[in-house]
């Protein structure tokens, strides 16, 4: 990948990795509305590319695939945020849950049904239900997104330059710690639908195949696990703490 003057072949890189862009677009899609348009989240990915090529040329000693899937991954979802394409209702109501989440699970030592957690925001369970579908979109979440700079993200705060600040690697590492024990708390087929998804790189309809439930009620599993480690994550990055046991009902 590198010319006759010794330097990186930007010309040579974007053609080896404009499949890799494309198939991180695809899978990104599978989480989002019909109103959102592939090809813009391709263009942003190609962004994201030229990006990592740029900054990989600075010496970053990273692989530059794993480092390049970073970018590309947060040029896509940058690009969404501009854009706001989730409806700002619907983001309120979706913290309403991760509140009532938070709530509900240091009330009970575990975590709550979905019954429970429509019975606290005052709608019946298919209400809640229905929210849920309308989130699609909302799981958007990666573990840079609970970092507090805007403009860092791991690979750059832990490989750029020599020094590296204890406190900020121990930080990352509970938050990690804290992510892990909160997938692993979470009820059993929430937890198979996050571990299919990403584990297993299944789309909805095959995960409802599995567990011989429809698509729709996938995207609510889904998007109920993912307002659970939020809620978990955003708690647990003061605490630490996880509840007293674990519910088994989904």
């Amino acid at each position: 990948m590198y010319n006759a003057a010794g330097t990186l072949d930007k010309d040579q890189l974007i053609s080896r990795y404009a499949p890799l862009v494309k198939r991180i677009a695809y899978h990104l899609m599978a989480k989002l509305p019909a109103s959102v348009q592939v090809e813009d989240i391709i263009q942003n990915g190609m962004l994201g590319l030229l990006d990592a090529i740029s900054r990989y040329e600075e010496g970053l000693g990273a692989q530059f695939e794993t480092y390049a899937v970073q970018r590309i991954r947060g040029a896509m979802l940058d690009g969404l945020r501009e854009n706001d394409w989730l409806p700002r209702s619907l983001r309120r109501e979706m913290r309403r849950i991760e509140v009532a989440v938070h709530t509900l699970e240091q009330q009970h030592g575990r975590q709550p049904t979905e019954r429970e957690l429509a019975e606290s925001l005052g709608m019946s369970l298919g209400e809640y239900q229905k929210m849920l579908q309308e989130a699609r979109g909302y799981q958007l979440v990666y573990f840079e997104d609970f970092g507090e700079e805007e403009d860092d993200d791991f690979l750059e705060r832990h490989m750029i330059g020599e020094a590296v600040d204890p406190l900020t690697l121990l930080e990352d590492q509970n938050m990690r710690n804290v992510l892990v024990q909160a997938i692993e708390d979470l009820p059993e087929r929430e937890k198979m639908v996050m571990g299919l998804y990403y584990e297993e790189d299944m789309n909805l309809r095959e995960i409802g195949e599995v567990l011989g439930v429809s698509e729709s009620r996938v995207c609510q599993l889904h998007s109920q696990a993912i307002a659970r480690l939020r809620s978990r994550i955003s708690g647990g990055r003061d605490t630490g703490r996880r509840p007293a046991q674990r519910a088994n009902a989904a």
